[in-house]
């Protein structure tokens, strides 16, 4: 009995212990996916909290991604680790980490391309290139920032594409070329804009005004800066608002406002100081250095140039160590310490050498020739100063001019104005010849004021006639009172026109006068005197043309001519502009077209129309001139590719109270050629018409009698 009774109670506990494991595997089977959900979430929130934490807190952040990839591996989640390794390499090259950031995103992009997450590939690529643009390896970075820009158009990610586009611009810019730089950070802006990527917007703003503060275009800088500002401030953005500060403080010391640019460096650097942001670090104290030095603080200047030349030189910033050394050469040559100054203006020229960037370039070669002029090596020293003016003549030349019309002249001036202060030596030695170039500066001057007073007479005189003629006749009162307004209109305009010439030669006369000026400074500058007094008085000549078919005793001046004549030379001499704007102009005019009405009226139509289409139109666009025999008329078309008009915009034209609007370049206008053209034509007995659509271009034609 005891026997059977053991082994009844041993079967009766085996039974349970086989029940029971049954139950704890089946519970394991169904634990076990619940755990592994939760760790995938894990590590989503973990490269959450990173991200949004980049900016502001990198040390958090790298903890964060640091957490993820630990848990990821554990996982096997494939694309929260390579999220979690984009984010920590993005930390460790901001700390100057460079090997291990490359560490982290190979591992990253050989993840993505498994995946075959374009997205991910996209954000990998981009960080990359802004690792190696940071290194100054601008070939590398546009490696990277290519295929970045590639597969995001390819994916329609217009976020990525944005991002792209705003480092590529980055990375031109850092190279010296201005115009294309703004080329890509205006694209980007565009779709930012469109689709509301606030923080991306903010980013271009200040990137676009980087661009104008190296283009010595203050105000228009500072604006774009606090439009940036206002989009940041009341975030967690910290980087952003670190480098918008610096960026306005760099625009005040730029216009030597000392006291104003340390406020905003002092806000910048307890900003990159808490975020132990390394490169805006060693930036910002070559900053306060710089300003230091001009208030004569020379002990506390080489404080802070030591600690960021100490900083650009363990973490490899190439650009800040230029820019420390600059700073040095600046220190030293203020003290008038030629020999301190002498070894830091060196390293300066050759790191700004390797760097390739126009804009440190040209500063390391202003100090270098400040440190040889004071050394006494007087060949060496000029050297140097025909290098300055030729990196920033070609500065000069990849600024985009016709976007900033407004400030045209300033900057020339500002240029201009830094290069004479390195040239006044020279002036003694060539006085004779800037005599001899004063005088004829001088008598165009009153050439041009002559022109301006007589173009006032004939506008009062004929403003009186058509007082006298108010009065007598009521039916024609509505249009005599908008002629009123568009002569008021017209003598506002020659105001604005006339003033920037005049400005240019009383600034001129004023270098003559101080005898500071030299021949070859002359010789520099003439063309370009010439040039803007050629494009006034040709805009003075049509003027002076129109008017004068306005008075009563004109005698229009009809005769037969060549159309082929007339239109292919005005062709020709627009063929250099349109050029310059990568578009191509193509004409077919028959030989033997021949017309009968004033030929001067014809050319003056034809240049306006052809000037137009080019103001419009953008690269690759195509303007195509043509003419053909129509009944007992010829008929005159120019047909351009360009953006086109709404019929709203249409039906203002050929109107005295039409807005001039500005071109694909900015450039700006009277708004008065096509008025002109309207009451020419019509005066030669013809037409004048145009057919527009929006995003195809505009079709401009007229008509002249035949013979």
């Amino acid at each position: 009995m005891k026997k059977i009774e053991v082994f009844y109670r041993m079967n009766f506990v085996f039974r349970y212990c086989i029940r029971g494991l049954f139950v704890v595997l089946c519970l394991f089977c169904f634990i076990d996916p619940v755990f592994a959900d939760q760790d995938t979430l894990t590590i989503i929130h973990l490269n959450k909290q990173s991200a949004s934490t980049i900016r502001s807190n990198p040390d958090t952040a790298f903890y964060y991604a640091s957490k993820s990839i630990e848990l990821a591996r554990k996982a096997n989640y494939k694309q929260g680790l390579a999220e979690a390794l984009v984010l920590a390499g993005h930390v460790n090259y901001f700390k100057g980490k460079t090997n291990d950031a490359i560490r982290n995103f190979d591992e990253a992009i050989d993840i993505y391309k498994k995946l075959n997450n374009d997205n991910g590939l996209t954000a990998c690529y981009i960080q990359y290139g802004r690792m190696y643009n940071q290194l100054a390896d601008y070939n590398k970075a546009m490696v990277y920032l290519n295929l970045a820009f590639e597969i995001s158009k390819k994916s329609k990610n217009d976020y990525s594409l944005a991002d792209a586009l705003k480092n590529i611009g980055i990375v031109y810019f850092n190279e010296g070329l201005l115009s294309k730089a703004l080329d890509y950070y205006y694209k980007g802006l565009f779709i930012a804009v469109k689709h509301h990527y606030s923080i991306l917007s903010a980013e271009l703003y200040n990137d676009i005004g980087a661009v104008l503060q190296n283009m010595e275009v203050y105000p228009n800088a500072l604006e774009y800066f606090k439009k940036s500002l206002s989009i940041f401030e009341g975030t967690d953005e910290l980087q952003a608002l670190g480098i918008l500060n610096q960026n306005i403080g760099e625009v005040f010391l730029a216009q030597a406002q000392y006291d104003r640019a340390i406020a905003y460096f002092t806000k910048a650097n307890a900003i990159v100081k808490k975020q132990n942001d390394k490169d805006g670090l060693s930036s910002v104290y070559t900053d306060l250095g710089v300003c230091y030095a001009h208030k004569k603080q020379f002990q506390k200047a080489i404080s802070y140039l030591d600690t960021s030349l100490a900083i650009s030189r363990r973490y490899k910033i190439v650009y800040n160590q230029a820019y420390a050394e600059i700073g040095f050469a600046t220190v030293y040559n203020l003290q008038k310490d030629y020999q301190k100054a002498y070894p830091h203006a060196l390293a300066a020229h050759q790191l700004a050498v390797k760097l390739g960037n126009l804009s440190i370039r040209a500063n390391a070669a202003l100090q270098l020739n400040e440190t040889l002029a004071g050394l006494g090596r007087v060949e060496e020293a000029y050297t140097s100063l025909k290098e300055y003016i030729n990196l920033k003549n070609g500065l000069k030349d990849n600024e985009s001019i016709q976007k900033l019309t407004s400030y045209n002249y300033n900057l020339q001036f500002s240029v201009r104005e830094r290069l004479l202060a390195q040239e006044q030596r020279n002036k003694e030695q060539l006085y004779k010849q800037t005599v001899r170039v004063q005088r004829l500066t001088i008598l165009v001057f009153f050439i041009l004021v002559i022109a301006m007073l007589g173009t006032t007479l004939i506008y009062y005189s004929e403003r009186g006639k058509q007082l006298k003629i108010n009065a007598s006749l009521d039916e024609q009162t509505s249009k005599l009172n908008d002629l009123n307004k568009l002569k008021d209109r017209l003598i506002a305009i020659l105001a604005h026109d006339l003033r920037g010439p005049l400005s240019t030669l009383r600034g001129l006369f004023d270098l003559l006068q101080d005898k500071t000026i030299s021949h070859e400074e002359m010789l520099d500058m003439l063309p370009l005197v010439l040039k803007k007094l050629e494009h006034t008085s040709d805009f003075l000549d049509t003027l002076l043309f129109w008017i004068n078919s306005q008075m009563e005793n004109f005698e229009s001046a009809a005769k037969s001519f060549s159309v082929n004549e007339v239109v292919v030379y005005e062709v020709k001499q627009h063929y250099e502009q349109a050029i310059s704007k990568g578009i191509i102009i193509t004409e077919h005019i028959p030989l033997g077209l021949t017309a009968f009405a004033d030929p001067n009226c014809v050319c003056i139509v034809v240049r306006n129309l052809i000037t137009n289409a080019i103001k419009f139109c953008e690269a690759g666009d195509i303007i195509q001139i043509a003419a053909k025999q129509q009944d007992h008329h010829i008929l005159i078309s120019v047909n351009d590719s360009g953006g086109g008009m709404t019929t709203e915009q249409v039906n203002k034209l050929f109107r005295s109270k039409v807005d001039s609007q500005p071109g694909t370049q900015n450039e700006r206008g009277t708004g008065m050629g096509l008025l002109f053209c309207k009451d020419l034509v019509e005066k030669a007995n013809g037409k004048i018409w145009v057919k527009s659509e929006v995003g195809i271009g505009s079709k401009f034609s007229f008509t002249i009698p035949s013979t």
